[in-house]
């Protein structure tokens, strides 16, 4: 094996997920293809060709119960920045919750941050 290439999030909607994510996080659609009844939906960060995140529309009362929970207590996803205090409040402006405020550690300037489901994402910059 050489490399992760896809981590899939469940979610109550395709449009609202894709909504918040592009505009909101800065992620951009990979692909939205239909699939049967359902939708194909990938979005990723612009300069990230590795790794996509898979939208997966719950339908089960399983898969409902898990939409927002998705890390558990801890974050699902790790998002990687240069600018963590820009962008915090470019977000913070544009209506995303965060856990607190941007706190320096050893490895970095980071924030968790929670998506239109409450879903964590841990958002770093690292030390330079």
């Amino acid at each position: 094996m050489k490399q992760m290439s896809l981590v899939s999030l469940l979610v109550k909607d395709y449009d609202q997920t894709i909504e918040f994510y592009t505009n909101k996080l800065g992620f951009v659609v990979a692909e939205d293809l239909p699939f049967g009844e359902k939708r194909w939906v990938t979005l990723k960060l612009p300069d990230n060709r590795e790794l996509v995140l898979a939208l997966g529309l719950a339908e089960t009362s399983e898969d409902l119960a898990l939409v927002g929970r998705q890390g558990g207590s801890t974050p699902f996803l790790g998002i990687v920045t240069d600018d963590c205090l820009g962008e915090y409040d470019r977000m913070k402006n544009l209506g995303v919750r965060f856990q607190g405020e941007p706190k320096v550690e050893p490895y970095g300037t980071g924030v968790i941050l929670e998506d239109l489901y409450g879903n964590k994402i841990y958002m770093n910059q690292e030390p330079e």
